[in-house]
């Protein structure tokens, strides 16, 4: 048995086992040293590697990026960061037509600046956003549409976690992605405005039956505005610093992390509970996602020994297609995996094979980085296991069944698929920005 099949069917018996419910990091801690051990034929290199391995996976200092971002956003959140950009974006913008929807992408692109995770965005809006929508005679349908579809926004607008776990994966530079983020988020989020915009202005009906929320005078507009400043001022701070390089990403996740703690404090909501708290949410999120990188690390060496990837990279460019066929077809593995796995889960699994393929085929990770990113985040509001969307069901209780909430999800999935045909073809709007640095 080659070396290259041995490698594929380990790759099949890890899939087999995530799918039966084990942990996604210990199948490929565990499948890649047994994997190693097949191919060296001895058990001992192979438990020296996984020691090594392990060390020098997350040995490293710009690995300190996912817990301080982490709890960055934690601080923020728990300083009531969002229900401030909510109030804020309702004063300004809550009488336009479809307001209230364009209010909720707004505020969750800001939002998503500032935490960098979707399902957190969909977990908030989904509490704040649809009451203050139905109050105003929004229908069930659309705001948990607006809710689900705007999440998708938290993991492509820096300072996203996924594009942090790809560029430690891929070897690209952090800020570059922050960076070429910034206009496809931005994308994206006109794209749902102009929709909504355009919904309520021809099928107003289609929205409900809105009424308009009462005029607010120019003072408490600005007042309103003023509440929400401290969280412009932390991604103005954190962004700032990094895109003019007065420090890097990781130093970055540090003073957000000391900012968004004293906007918790001067707010009045600092408490030792809430610190224990952040804390310790801080410190299982970060270890589930080191656990992942550690088994990622084991098995793409695994991978690498079997020759797999290499075999595959070869088939790859030896077809004879257009490359961006071979494109496609990768986009749609990650769109259905994202239906069914956590989108980190998903980097750590596919990139170990995919990176060299995409390579090979001369396209920039840097740009693949950012189209991967919103591929997977497909999954996050597509059938079966959409994740924001069974947050929200969680949020909202007994007010929709899921499958109404994916109805309503489903003209945002449309949008989000439409930006990835739209940065494929115009591929200058991820790379344009980075080459300014």
């Amino acid at each position: 048995m080659s070396t290259a099949l041995i490698g594929a069917l380990i790759l099949v018996v890890t899939v087999v086992l995530i799918f039966l419910g084990v942990h996604i990091g210990v199948a490929l801690l565990t499948m890649g040293l047994v994997g190693v051990w097949i191919l060296i034929g001895d058990f001992s290199i192979a438990g020296s590697m996984l020691g090594t391995g392990t060390f020098y996976a997350v040995f490293n200092y710009s690995f300190a990026v996912i817990p301080l971002f982490i709890l960055m956003g934690l601080f923020a959140n728990a300083s009531g960061a969002s229900t401030d950009l909510y109030k804020s974006g309702f004063a300004w913008f809550g009488r336009l037509p479809g307001g209230l929807g364009i209010v909720t992408v707004v505020a969750n692109a800001v939002f998503a600046a500032v935490t960098g995770v979707s399902v957190a965005s969909a977990a908030v809006f989904g509490k704040i956003a649809v009451p203050e929508m139905l109050k105003y005679g929004y229908s069930k349908r659309f705001s948990v549409g607006c809710v689900c579809g705007s999440s998708a926004l938290g993991m492509l607008v820096p300072p996203s976690l996924m594009l942090i776990v790809y560029g430690l994966l891929s070897g690209e530079s952090i800020g570059k992605l922050f960076i070429a983020g910034i206009i496809p988020g931005i994308v994206l989020s006109v794209l749902y405005s102009l929709f909504i915009g355009f919904r309520a202005h021809f099928f107003p009906k289609s929205l409900g039956d809105p009424i308009k929320p009462e005029a607010m005078s120019w003072a408490d507009r600005f007042r309103a505005l003023g509440k929400a400043g401290s969280v412009f001022c932390l991604v103005v701070a954190v962004l700032g610093g990094i895109y003019g390089g007065v420090f890097t990403p990781t130093e970055a996740g540090a003073v957000g992390c000391v900012v968004s703690l004293l906007i918790l404090i001067l707010k009045g909501r600092f408490t030792m509970g809430t610190l224990k708290h952040t804390l310790m949410d801080t410190g299982f999120t970060s270890s589930s996602v080191f656990l992942l990188i550690i088994g990622a690390q084991i098995f793409s060496r695994m991978l690498s020994m079997s020759g797999l990837v290499d075999s595959l990279s070869t088939f790859a460019v030896s077809l004879d297609v257009n490359r961006y066929v071979v494109f496609i077809f990768i986009v749609l593995i990650l769109m259905l995996l994202g239906t069914f796995l956590d989108v980190v889960s998903i980097l750590i699994i596919s990139m170990p094979i995919l990176l060299p393929i995409v390579q090979e085929l001369g396209f920039n990770l840097l740009w693949f980085g950012i189209v991967a990113t919103i591929s997977i985040e497909t999954g996050l509001i597509t059938p079966p296991f959409g994740m924001s969307v069974f947050v929200v069901k969680g949020a909202v209780g007994d007010l929709l069944e899921i499958e109404d909430i994916f109805i309503g999800s489903f003209p945002f999935l449309l949008l989000i698929l439409l930006t990835v045909l739209v940065l494929t073809v115009f591929p200058d709007l991820v790379t344009w920005l980075p080459k300014l640095m």
